[in-house]
């Protein structure tokens, strides 16, 4: 899913229960992670859950993939791997990812523990596409 299809049924979603529960779906729709790839190298600090994001450079650009054992950090994951899909490092350095989960709504509708998390993935996929650029 697109980050602007995710854009769009949010905007159709009224109340915010429907908004978790759409979330928790696309969760559920994010390929599993491998065993292998849950590792302390690819753990993100700072978040409550226990969350994993791996980065790849491959030539269509960064790609990211995640997992987290909590049903809607795993959502907001998906969220955020959609946001920086086809990508490149530099793109995904100068996008305002805090600016899409605004739009959409999260950080006043999330617990602080979760916007924390969610801060967290943003400043990981931050560094590791600054790593990349940087060379």
């Amino acid at each position: 899913m697109s980050i602007d299809g995710i854009k769009s049924d949010f905007a159709l979603l009224d109340d915010w229960e429907d908004r978790y529960r759409y979330v928790i779906e696309l969760g559920r729709g994010l390929p599993p992670l491998d065993d292998a790839f849950k590792t302390e190298a690819t753990k993100v600090r700072g978040c409550a859950s226990q969350v994993w994001l791996v980065a790849r450079n491959t030539p269509e650009g960064l790609s990211f993939s995640g997992d987290s054992d909590a049903h809607i950090v795993r959502g907001l994951v998906a969220i955020l791997l959609a946001a920086l899909e086809g990508k490149s490092a530099t793109e995904i350095v100068a996008t305002d990812l805090p600016g899409i989960f605004a739009e959409l709504g999260l950080q006043e509708n999330l617990t602080p523990q979760r916007s924390n998390g969610l801060a967290s993935m943003v400043r990981r996929v931050k560094a590791d596409a600054a790593a990349v650029v940087a060379g």
